[in-house]
């Protein structure tokens, strides 16, 4: 059980490769993530992830029951509630930690539970044909605890989450097209190639104003209109005045593509 990381240019392709357990993370496996997302946020050669599952049955299945139940029983509610809010949260991105920069899923299969919440953590989501989607905690006796009952309302219409939500059932891909809990469906042998063009087309763009456009939108979202206009001109502002945004003003009125620096 790993995770796999491989770079090709500025993009970083993360692949859970546990697929004889639907891709299930193990606490280790978890701890790898986190190391990816670091390296992603850190590195300035890398300007878009793509996580994936390896196989074709799963993009990942959530946590490993086995060690969430041990989890469960070592540690008493107030020690799991401090400990939750010092670490990042399931696969690293769903609490606590912000790569920085974008991240899309493209999911492969099944979808369900933290799967679908690594998911949810993304800033896009492609999914094959094939791929199904679920938080079914309440079956379980549970609740989504990686930003589930958060996250998917924001993305998508209440009512349509709290369905998923509170009858645990799952949803196939052109259902999750339709409500708008993916961008695109794509052929299953198409999906990794179509995620890793979105991110080339990305990363092609000036990585300072493409992070502060993703900071914006994220940070604005639950804001008033007036504060989040107010927040924009923050982001907008410093990003005017890189290099950058020199280079590409100078690169459209001399008709050729401009070469971005990320300064």
């Amino acid at each position: 059980m790993t995770i796999r990381t491989e770079s090709s240019g500025p993009v970083l392709t993360i692949t859970i490769d546990r697929p004889e357990a639907r891709n299930a993370l193990s606490r280790q496996m978890s701890d790898q993530l986190v190391a990816a997302w670091e390296r992603l946020r850190h590195d300035p050669g890398l300007r878009v992830a793509v996580i994936t599952g390896a196989g074709d049955q799963a993009f990942c299945a959530g946590a490993d029951l086995k060690e969430v139940s041990a989890f469960y029983s070592a540690m008493t509610p107030v020690e799991r509630r401090e400990r939750g809010e010092r670490e990042p949260g399931l696969g690293g991105i769903t609490r606590n930690l912000d790569p920085g920069k974008p991240v899309i899923a493209a999911i492969n299969g099944h979808c369900l539970a933290g799967g679908l919440e690594i998911a949810l953590a993304c800033d896009l989501r492609i999914a094959s044909e094939q791929a199904t989607f679920g938080l079914p905690e309440v079956k379980r006796g549970i609740i989504p605890g990686a930003g589930g009952t958060q996250r998917l309302p924001r993305l998508i219409p209440p009512g349509l989450a709290l369905e998923l939500l509170l009858t645990g059932a799952p949803v196939d891909a052109d259902t999750a097209l339709r409500w708008g809990l993916v961008n695109r469906v794509t052929p299953t042998a198409d999906l990794l190639t179509t995620a890793q063009a979105i991110a080339r087309q990305i990363a092609e763009n000036a990585p300072l104003a493409v992070q502060a456009v993703r900071a914006a939108v994220h940070h604005g979202a639950q804001l008033p209109l007036a504060d989040a206009l107010r927040l924009e001109q923050f982001y907008a502002e410093p990003v005017r005045a890189t290099d950058d945004a020199r280079e590409g003003i100078r690169a459209f009125a001399e008709k050729r593509p401009p070469r971005f620096e990320g300064r």
